[in-house]
């Protein structure tokens, strides 16, 4: 059972931020307040619902031990409804008071590879990465590409970007992992069925504080960018090839006609991936004794299955399959299988916490 101080103290606190927020006006505070206030709001009003609950179920034992019959038989039913409905509030209100991902608010770097399968597994990437496209769009989010690599059937042999807006990383972040198809290809005559695969990566963007990169450290080369098939697009050397001494690191960007545009992009994916690596150190460190099912970030994790044939999508890590397909690669549905991965994540961090207490 959540002790009662423990509620109290998350509605006093959101009360707190909602006072404040009417006296400062440094710009900075307002943000930091604002969002501070969204963070709490759902917790305040789940803390606040439980402890009502709590009270009203002290008044119904009350009642139930008065000397008015009717009213000692209506305060036992709402005993009853209350003891049923009072662990459900405790189980939603731990969830939501498990320690955040400070990442789950930052803005991410999108990499879709093709994988096996050729032709066919450059036109998945495609239709991956124009499923994630629609979603960040339904959920509001801005997308910028960064860089791409187009295939000669329409398809990508790679392509980043840039997906910035509310709550992205902590939407987004289950979804790294190989993504395998199964269809028929529509240069298959003899409507045999491929597997293909692509290679999905959601790397959160740190701030500045998160990482810092020496100058020393990086050895940028610069050359003449160029289209498919190694045709030239550019006669400058606008092209930007950054390489991290330390750790190896190489990015590539020369979608921009401009050095420095496509320098700044270079730094921003390399900060990405520097950052990724060390919180996949850290969480390497932090689940030695155990493994989750969920969020392991192993890009070489085949995590999902989407079958043409039979119009559905399965999730491995959770055993989740969904025979919604088409709603799925247009990203109606993608919500679906994200809330089931998260809360899954959510039951685990909660089962771990309960083990360690």
């Amino acid at each position: 059972m959540i002790p009662q101080d423990k509620l109290d103290a998350v509605v006093s606190r959101f009360r707190a931020v909602e006072t404040e927020m009417q006296t400062v006006s440094d710009p900075d505070d307002i943000v930091r307040l604002s969002k501070e206030h969204a963070e709490l709001k759902p917790v305040a009003e789940a803390a606040a619902e439980l402890t009502t609950a709590r009270s009203d179920l002290d008044d119904a034992k009350e009642m139930a031990e008065g000397d008015d019959p009717d009213m000692a038989e209506m305060a036992r039913e709402e005993m009853a409804s209350l003891k049923d409905r009072i662990p459900e509030l405790e189980s939603q209100l731990q969830l939501m008071l498990l320690p955040k991902d400070k990442a789950d608010n930052a803005p991410v770097i999108l990499e879709v590879r093709a994988g096996t399968g050729g032709d066919e597994a450059a036109l998945f990437a495609g239709d991956l990465f124009r499923m994630y496209q629609r979603y960040a769009s339904d959920q509001g989010w801005k997308v910028e590409v960064l860089d791409s690599s187009e295939s000669g059937v329409g398809g990508y042999k790679e392509i980043q970007a840039s997906i910035s807006g509310d709550n992205v990383f902590g939407r987004m972040k289950f979804e790294s992992g190989v993504h395998r198809v199964q269809r028929v290809p529509e240069t298959e005559t003899q409507g045999r069925i491929h597997t293909s695969a692509a290679t999905v990566a959601v790397l959160p963007e740190p701030e500045d504080v998160d990482i810092e990169i020496n100058d020393a450290d990086l050895r940028i080369d610069v050359f003449r960018a160029s289209g498919p098939g190694g045709q030239s697009v550019n006669t400058t050397d606008s092209a930007v090839r950054i390489t991290h001494l330390p750790t190896g690191l190489i990015v590539i960007q020369q979608d921009e006609k401009s050095q420095h545009k496509n320098r700044a992009k270079a730094m921003k994916v390399l900060r990405a991936r520097l950052y990724d690596a060390e919180r996949a150190r850290i969480d390497a460190e932090r689940s030695a004794d155990r493994k989750s099912q969920v969020g392991s970030g192993d890009r070489s994790e085949r995590i999902r299955t989407y079958n043409f044939p039979q119009s559905r999508v399965t999730d491995h890590r959770i055993g989740l399959t969904l025979h919604k397909l088409d709603k799925i690669i247009a990203g109606e549905a993608l919500d679906e299988l994200i809330d089931a991965l998260t809360l899954e994540a959510q039951t685990a961090q909660l089962a771990a916490m309960n083990e360690e207490t």
